[in-house]
């Protein structure tokens, strides 16, 4: 019996089958980073563009509160700057806060949020000062539409918790939701990165449904 046909056959069927594992290795090779930037693009929406925790900090106690936010919540950070500074001196720094105030001083902010749109829940932390948010809070939330999206707020002090903060939020942010925040009283970093001091951020951010 001849052997030419068989082989004829045999090629062709290896020929087949070659091209067979060619197509389905080119769809998986295209499949595979479809797949990897859906996945990428879902646990971004997930973790980033969510929450944002927008802080004012002259001496960095505050910025403790939102560093220790973030750890436990993720999200972005986002430190309100000016364009003018304040005096070293605490004395010197709270008068021209309480001039700032009674003149209504709206001062220029040398920071901004690329994409609030892209928010549902923004953190504000501030020193309370003179009884309210320092006056960059003031520029900060006449800027930025923050209607529809939950307001958490968290102060440090030095006795007057929040003041008439709250009120001043709510004012300035009337179609914004305010959940409840937390005011600690300041005393310098090393106070806020106690352990009580984190034990009492962490329950908060349980209390209010942030964190499991």
């Amino acid at each position: 019996m001849s052997e030419k046909p068989f082989l004829k056959a045999s090629a062709l069927a290896a020929r087949r089958q070659l091209l067979k594992t060619a197509a389905g290795g080119l769809v998986a090779g295209l499949a595979t980073p479809i797949l990897s930037a859906t996945a990428s693009a879902q646990t971004t929406g997930k973790t980033a563009g969510k929450i944002l925790i927008a802080y004012y900090s002259r001496t960095g106690t505050t910025r403790e509160m939102a560093t220790q936010i973030q750890q436990k919540l993720g999200g972005d950070l986002f430190e309100l700057r000016t364009a003018h500074t304040y005096p070293k001196e605490y004395r010197a720094t709270t008068n021209q806060a309480k001039r700032e105030q009674q003149e209504r001083f709206r001062p220029q902010l040398t920071t901004e949020v690329q994409n609030m749109a892209g928010y549902d829940t923004v953190f504000i932390g501030y020193p309370n000062w003179w009884g309210t948010l320092p006056m960059a809070f003031f520029s900060f939330l006449e800027r930025y539409d923050l209607a529809g999206k939950k307001i958490i707020p968290f102060s440090t002090h030095e006795g007057s918790h929040f003041g008439s903060s709250l009120s001043d939020i709510r004012t300035l942010c009337p179609k914004s939701t305010l959940l409840e925040g937390i005011a600690l009283r300041g005393g310098g970093i090393d106070k806020l990165q106690s352990s009580a001091a984190r034990a009492e951020v962490a329950a908060w951010l349980q209390k209010i449904g942030m964190v499991a």
